[in-house]
């Protein structure tokens, strides 16, 4: 452990120990200590080069069942923050559920290494000139007319957690990443689209050439939107699209939903939420990959969690407190924030299907194929879902014109229940979600 972690291992169970003598039960500390660095360029000239540093403390304690959170910067006085969060502790309303996680499940042994931390440090002229790279790839795209800019650069963040339950543990995280937004076509016929890549290690990027030429491809392939008649259609889903659609399946699985009574899925445990067949697994302990962490929040390890089983409701994502107001165990999904520790989840993979995404657009026939979506969206308390889209139509099973301008609307347990999925899976992100095909929805156009 080098000396900067040890450093922050240290604040952390200052604070812990200055809560226990200023008259609180039990209380728990996180710092995170964070650096970044990234360079901006538009129409070849650069914009920005952007460095920042940060040292962040959380402190949760607790009097009684009486609990308070507090957050700041690692420079104010400790003394001072610690007095605060005991004193709002005291007046703080009763909480029956509050309280530090059991310690017979904090992570005991050292964790296994997840490498998610790469120390690489590109310099700001080399960021700069990656962001020139990504947008003259975009720009020489035929069709693309203007630029919307690109970006380059790379964080480093290390956390460590200190609760007075006996845990004490520590992790780091790397991430890199490219972005270029490219614009094509004329006056009110411009359109602009976009392409990015995120890795936890700098040699994993993709080369520039190819980011910023999918960007001015996809801007390009646009240009010239219909709008197509009011009706019902088969919608389909981009991987980027449907990986929000897979978000907000784990918002209605989120315990903290279900316990607020704030999720159309809370009298649904044990019931059919996904077709047969179809698996959604939450798992934390993949190596190399962006959701993955050796404990949670609390100090909890948490091992695989199958959250939709062959297409029926197991499990939700419960942190210490919401598994309490169930009568449960939590299954190590607490995040921390600056508000304090609330469910989440890690890296969810669902079950793919063995079609390609070319495969499922031609079964579809006639339907829209869904790239980008605005507006509302998903409402989680009642079900409801209508947002606005582009995309392209689909016809004899092949995507033709570029379509806007229009908007979707359905139920999201029947949009859930009707997946067809491909097998087109990315795993640059936490939440592995392929091309999807959601049944039908009322689609508003012309």
């Amino acid at each position: 452990m080098d000396s900067a972690t040890q450093s922050l291992l240290d604040t952390a169970a200052r604070l812990v120990e200055a809560a226990k003598r200023l008259g609180a039960d039990a209380a728990d500390a996180a710092v995170v200590r964070s650096r970044a660095r990234g360079a901006t360029v538009r129409l070849g000239k650069p914009e920005e080069i952007e460095a920042s540093e940060s040292e962040d403390i959380s402190l949760r304690v607790f009097v009684g069942r009486r609990s308070a959170s507090v957050s700041a910067d690692a420079r104010v006085a400790v003394d001072a923050l610690v007095q605060r969060a005991v004193a709002m502790a005291k007046v703080s309303p009763e909480d029956p559920y509050a309280g530090l996680a059991d310690p017979a499940l904090l992570l005991k042994d050292a964790p296994a290494e997840l490498d998610l931390f790469d120390p690489t440090e590109p310099s700001g002229d080399s960021l700069r000139e990656d962001a020139l790279a990504l947008e003259e790839a975009a720009r020489t795209v035929s069709g693309v007319t203007n630029s919307q800019g690109a970006s380059a650069g790379y964080g480093h963040s290390g956390l460590v957690l200190v609760t007075s339950g006996g845990f004490s543990g520590q992790r780091t995280r790397s991430s890199f990443y490219r972005q270029v937004a490219a614009v094509a076509g004329e006056g009110v016929k411009m359109q602009q689209d976009y392409d990015f890549d995120s890795r936890l290690h700098f040699a994993d990027l993709e080369a520039n050439e190819a980011i910023g030429r999918r960007a001015g491809e996809r801007a390009v392939r646009r240009v010239n939107p219909r709008m197509i008649a009011t009706g019902r259609y088969e919608v389909v889903l981009d991987p980027r699209v449907a990986r929000g659609a897979v978000g907000t399946l784990l918002g209605a699985l989120n315990g903290a939903s279900i316990a607020r009574g704030t999720s159309f899925l809370k009298d649904r445990m044990g019931a059919k939420v996904l077709p047969d067949g179809v698996s959604v697994t939450d798992r934390p302990s993949l190596a190399r990959r962006p959701g993955s962490r050796a404990f949670d929040g609390e100090g909890v390890r948490g091992d695989d969690l199958e959250l939709v089983a062959d297409g029926t409701l197991r499990n939700w994502l419960l942190d210490s407190a919401t598994a309490r107001e169930f009568g449960l165990a939590t299954n190590g999904r607490a995040s921390r924030s600056s508000g304090g520790v609330s469910p989440s989840s890690t890296n969810v993979e669902i079950t793919l299907g063995r079609s390609s995404a070319a495969e499922l657009i031609r079964a579809t026939g006639t339907g829209v194929y869904v790239t980008d979506t605005i507006g509302h969206g998903a409402n989680l308390v009642t079900g409801d879902y209508s947002a606005g889209f582009s995309g392209f139509m689909i016809e004899n099973g092949e995507l033709t014109f570029p379509i806007s301008e229009m908007t979707l609307a359905g139920h999201l347990a029947d949009m859930f229940l009707a997946m067809q999925l491909a097998n087109d899976a990315d795993t640059r992100f936490s939440i592995v979600a392929p091309t999807l095909r959601v049944g039908t929805m009322t689609v508003g156009g012309a």
